[in-house]
């Protein structure tokens, strides 16, 4: 953008303030007494979903891609802000501003790589559209909801997408090569909720590889950069309405945080299939074996491989009594938690107090991994209690939730 010197104040891994972005975007920020957001974040009501017709080549049954339809077709935004493939690569995203509704179909499915989605803004104000809606991952989301103030845009609506890890789109070419001897045939990959990659080639073949039989041993250890490995939103908090996977259990999971994201959802009335979320089997066992990988992966130790005999027998084992539904995102969202305080205690310690908030210190607290001094921003060391999820400290109130003074991939 033409002011470069705002990403000091908009970037998510300089000095964010969670509990501030979410009252000024959902009018509160998360209630750690309220199940699940400490782990996911404000939210009215969340659901499993599906459309009953769904979107032929989108990821899932395309449910973001409909909103974003919808959007167009009701004129409720201008335009929307979203990445479509580059002509030579499908898996390369390049921001695009769509403005009619049937613009959408070619953005369809998942991206891997970095774009500059935020650097149409400014085109999307020059050209004279006032309300605009953005299909987005969370730093993207995040840098959006830091500088929407001051863009003049009449509304903004945020559809947005977790995100764990992304990589450049070169060396996630590297990865489909370690999967398949044609990798160019690839046409859709998809991690889900049963342990399961799904691959769908151009010839109308799939396959489904089990999370434990992936080659992620063979991926050089900066395959992923520190910003991905120490990224605290994997649910998107900031967006109105959440769309992605984890909770869904074979089904899209909505997240539906505020007032908006109700009136996204009401576009789809009649299209989408909507039932509770479930949840089954136990997370803890699984974090603490992620910790223990991610402990010896980041002391540079070669990590404890499972024998191959044992391998399919896991493989099978996991979707029937490991964590599913609910539980199967919260295991993932501890794990992350988990995953940003080793990396960044080991790389870069000075930037604990600023970048970890207090929501992961409640997470990671039941696993060892309790602040340190100088790793909290408050004057003095805040108390965490991991089994109610609260936090007291210098400066907390019911609608305070942080100490005070505080520091202030892409599918659709």
């Amino acid at each position: 953008m033409a002011d470069h010197k705002a990403c000091g104040h908009a970037c998510q891994f300089i000095a964010p303030d969670y509990p501030a972005m979410e009252r000024a975007v959902h009018g509160r920020a998360r209630d750690p007494l309220r199940p699940d957001e400490l782990h996911f974040g404000p939210f009215r009501r969340m659901l499993r979903a599906r459309l009953a017709k769904p979107l032929a080549e989108a990821q899932w049954t395309g449910i973001a891609t409909r909103l974003a339809e919808r959007l167009l077709e009701t004129g409720a935004v201008d335009a929307v802000l979203t990445v479509a493939p580059a002509e030579d690569d499908r898996w390369r995203p390049v921001p695009v501003i769509v403005t009619r509704a049937e613009g959408m179909a070619r953005v369809r499915g998942m991206r891997m790589g970095f774009a500059p989605l935020l650097a149409l803004l400014e085109p999307a104000a020059a050209a004279g559209h006032r309300r605009i809606a953005l299909i987005g991952i969370p730093c993207q989301v995040h840098a959006l909801r830091a500088l929407e103030r001051r863009l003049g845009f009449e509304r903004i609506l945020v559809i947005g997408t977790p995100c764990s890890d992304n990589t450049t789109t070169e060396r996630f070419w590297d990865f489909l090569r370690l999967l398949s001897d044609r990798p160019e045939t690839i046409t859709y990959l998809e991690f889900r909720a049963d342990y399961r990659v799904e691959l769908r080639f151009d010839n109308g073949t799939k396959r489904e590889i089990p999370f434990l039989e992936l080659p992620i041993s063979k991926l050089p250890p900066d395959f992923f950069p520190l910003t991905c490995r120490t990224c605290v939103d994997y649910t998107n908090v900031l967006a109105d309405i959440t769309v992605g996977y984890m909770g869904g259990e074979g089904e899209q999971w909505l997240i539906v945080r505020n007032e908006r994201g109700e009136e996204l959802l009401s576009l789809l009335e009649g299209e989408v299939v909507l039932s509770e979320p479930r949840s089954g089997g136990r997370r803890a066992a699984h974090v603490k074996g992620f910790l223990a990988n991610t402990l010896r992966a980041a002391g540079g130790l070669p990590l404890r491989r499972m024998p191959g005999w044992l391998r399919p027998i896991v493989s099978w084992l996991m979707p029937r009594i490991g964590p599913r539904g609910l539980e199967f995102a919260r295991a993932r969202v501890e794990m992350k938690a988990v995953e940003t305080v080793v990396h960044l205690r080991r790389e870069k310690p000075a930037r604990m107090k600023a970048m970890v908030p207090w929501h992961v210190w409640a997470l990671v607290r039941a696993y060892g991994l309790g602040p340190r001094d100088g790793e909290v921003a408050s004057a003095r060391p805040a108390k965490i209690s991991a089994a109610a999820g609260t936090i007291s400290g210098p400066g907390t109130s019911p609608n305070s939730t942080q100490p005070q003074p505080s520091p202030v991939s892409t599918s659709t």
